[in-house]
Parts: C-alpha cells; structure tokens; sequence
C-alpha cells in the first residue's frame, strides 16, 4: 500500500471528495500522505502542507500548459506557496473554465433539445457535463459515451480551452512550488515529445494507474537521463485512495515534508 499519493481531485475541480472527506479516505487507504491536486485551483488554506487527522495533506494543483508543438501536458505543482503571478495564471484559466463549460453545456442543451442539471462555476470541467449527461433520463449516453460521442475532442460539442504556454505556466509553478513533476507521461499522444518537456521540471509521475498494460521503461529511462525524480498518485476523482503512489523512502526523496 502507498505511502503517499500525490494526485488526488476534490470537489473544488472535478473530484467526488470533499476536502473535510480526505482523511478518511486516506486512512481507509492506509495513506499517510495526499497532495490535492485540482485542476488549476488552490485549495482554502496558506500554509504549503497541513496536518488533519494524522494525515499530511499537501497544498498542490494540476495545470495544463501548451507547448510550442502544440501538444498539450499537465504539471503537478506540490507544496505551493502561491505568488501574484500563479493566483492570475489561475484566475485566467478560472474565468475561461466557466466560459468554456457554459458553451459546452449550450451546445448539448441545443443538439439534444434538453436541460442539464449542472451548475457552471468555479472548478467546472468536463466531467461535470458527462455526469449530468449519464443522469438525465432523456439522454442515451453513460458517462463514458458521453466523452466518446458527445463532449471528447473531435465531438460535436467540443469547445476547446485558453490555456497558457509551458514556459509561461513552468515559470508561474516554479516560483510557488517545490517541486514540479510532469502528470501520466503515457497517457499523451506522443509520450516521447512529452518525456523531452520533463527535461526542465524536477520530476516525473512514475506511479500512476492507466488501467492498460503499458511499458514504463521510456519514463525510467527519462529519470535516468535528467536526473528527475518520481513521483506518483491515483489521479482520484472519487474517495479511493491509494491505488498508486509512493513508498515513504520514494516520497522522502522528494523532500516535501514541512
């Protein structure tokens, strides 16, 4: 069982947990350590790391950034100390959520001539949508039909998201952060582009559950090359922790603890 899981959603992005929940959830897993990792939002305290309930939980965040190529990656930032510029990126990116996901919700509200019941605010993502799609009794699609047919990319109801560039995102994370690790290398079209970009950060997610057999060599050998180091998480969106993750020597290495 982990040690640490470092990539854990709550209700303040697309996650079914709520932060006062995450305790629990991560005794029950035998998960000492849980970074909060909610796309491009902080969580509501200052501090880079608490303790509640004899569970460490580290301040982090997910943010996708664009590179030159055109490719798009997802950084973990752990043990923030937010600055001005990472609050605005943020904020940024906050304001074109909520517009992307009102248009999103417009467009299949209009193509299938219903309602949905979700609310478009802060933290909004596309899962919010395919939930409300697999709920609505009119509607054909599960949860999963819903990204394969309706809001994934090439869909019909696709709306494309503002998002800023790897360097300009880097460069807002490494003034906040402690460390800076590349989310699910295997998970992008082109895991060897992506492995080149890790090159620049401190870390790699090494530990992370694809649900596929793949071959972790290609993010070993990144490692070996950069001289990064590994990280790793569930990538939870509900409350099962510790799927993947850290051993406490692995975590130690990362020198987060506060």
């Amino acid at each position: 069982m982990p040690y640490a899981d470092l990539h854990v959603h709550t209700t303040r992005s697309d996650g079914d947990l709520e932060l006062e929940a995450v305790p629990t959830a991560a005794r029950r897993a035998g998960v000492d350590v849980v970074a909060l990792t909610d796309h491009d939002r902080l969580q509501p305290f200052d501090e880079p790391a608490v303790e509640r309930d004899g569970v460490t939980i580290l301040q982090g965040i997910e943010l996708r950034v664009e590179t030159a190529e055109g490719h798009r990656l997802d950084l973990l930032g752990y043990g923030l100390e937010p600055t001005d510029e990472l609050v605005a990126t943020i904020t940024r990116l906050q304001t074109d959520r909520i517009e992307r996901g009102r248009a999103i919700v417009d467009c299949v509200e209009d193509r299938f001539g219903v309602t949905l019941d979700v609310a478009v605010d802060e933290g909004f993502g596309r899962p919010h949508v395919a939930r409300a799609i697999d709920a609505h009794p009119e509607l054909e699609y599960d949860y999963q039909g819903a990204f394969d047919h309706v809001i994934g990319s090439d869909c019909p109801c696709y709306v494309a998201r503002t998002i800023p560039s790897f360097e300009r995102g880097r460069a807002a994370l490494a003034e906040s952060a402690r460390l800076i690790s590349l989310a699910h290398p295997l998970r992008y079209p082109d895991p060897d582009a992506a492995l080149a970009y890790a090159a620049e950060l401190d870390a790699v997610e090494l530990r992370y559950p694809y649900g596929r057999d793949v071959d972790r060599r290609p993010v070993e050998r990144a490692i070996e090359r950069h001289d990064l180091l590994a990280t790793g998480g569930t990538d939870a969106h509900d409350d099962r922790l510790g799927v993947a993750g850290l051993t406490r020597s692995e975590y130690d290495r990362l020198n987060l603890s506060v």
